[in-house]
């Protein structure tokens, strides 16, 4: 009996130690890429002067949908396809169903589509021909997440109307229900810009994100946005965040996320370090205590 006992310890503690080798040396790259079948929905609300629509601010909702294409990605690579839509709060309309066009219901402001490219890990913009479609647009900076592990730094970030990257400058850290957060903000004033459809004029935003620097997700996000024409005409006075309902999903999954990444890199790591030599030196005590006494009869 006392054998067997000393095999399933020496057992378990090579299982311990082999885990924690490989949560130490394999499972910070493993983990910290951006999953391949990423599909969320993010939704912001707000209001908006929209002269076209009418005279007065009116209520808004946003809706984004970001899906990776795992067909196009690989180990290193993920391919994302989002719809965006802006809608007046009335409107019916599914930003996600196939097909829909700023025609489609009278109270869409608008609907835009983009195709990009991302590493897993930095969350950098990729333009190699070999994952996007031939008319997919460049993009360059971070797109629609941070890196891993992020640091309190100034990061490029993508803004589509200006067609580059800008500035994202470190602001400060604010906890959100117990999620310890990195605010970032980007400022762009009164740049030339094609403002709307084939319309060309002046656009300003003022964005403000809340990252988890763990993940790199975003958590939080405001933002006001004007576009006028070259003649000074409004076309959108835009002013939209996430919904509370959003901000609280995000802290969740994000929270989620970071007890998986610990459980990987931190715990099974001790528990192996710790434990495992412990239980081996136990069985091996064990072994040959038994062998003694066998040898002795």
């Amino acid at each position: 009996m006392q054998k067997i006992i000393s095999w399933v310890l020496l057992v378990l503690g090579a299982f311990l130690v082999t885990a924690a080798i490989i949560s130490v040396v394999w499972a910070p790259d493993a983990v910290k890429k951006t999953p391949l079948k990423t599909d969320t929905t993010t939704r912001l609300d707000g209001t908006a002067l929209v002269p076209t629509k009418s005279d007065d601010r009116l209520q808004v909702r946003a809706t984004s949908i970001t899906e990776a294409d795992s067909d196009r990605s690989d180990d290193d690579v993920v391919v994302f396809v989002n719809t965006t839509c802006l809608v007046l709060e009335q409107s019916e309309l599914d930003c996600g169903e196939e097909g829909v066009d700023e025609n489609a219901d009278p109270n869409v402001i608008t609907i835009s589509n983009d195709v990009f490219a991302a590493d897993r890990v930095d969350a950098a913009a990729v333009n190699d021909e070999e994952y996007l479609p031939e008319d997919a647009r460049p993009h360059e900076g971070l797109i629609n997440k941070f890196p891993f592990d992020a640091e309190k730094q100034d990061y490029p970030f993508w803004d589509g109307v200006v067609g580059e990257a800008v500035t994202a400058a470190y602001q400060g850290t604010e906890s959100l229900d117990g999620l310890e957060t990195y605010e970032f903000n980007y400022v762009v004033e009164d740049v030339d810009a094609t403002v709307l459809g084939d319309i060309e004029g002046q656009y300003s935003m003022d964005k403000t994100m809340w990252i988890d620097p763990r993940t790199g997700a975003i958590i939080k996000q405001e933002q006001a946005e004007t576009r006028v024409t070259d003649d000074g005409t409004t076309l959108l006075d835009l002013e939209l965040a996430f919904t509370d309902e959003q901000v609280q999903t995000n802290v969740d999954e994000a929270k989620d996320s970071i007890g998986t990444l610990d459980l990987l890199t931190k715990t099974v790591p001790l528990v192996g370090f710790i434990l495992g030599p412990i239980l081996l030196l136990a069985g091996g005590f064990l072994l040959l205590r038994s062998r003694s006494t066998t040898a002795r009869a």
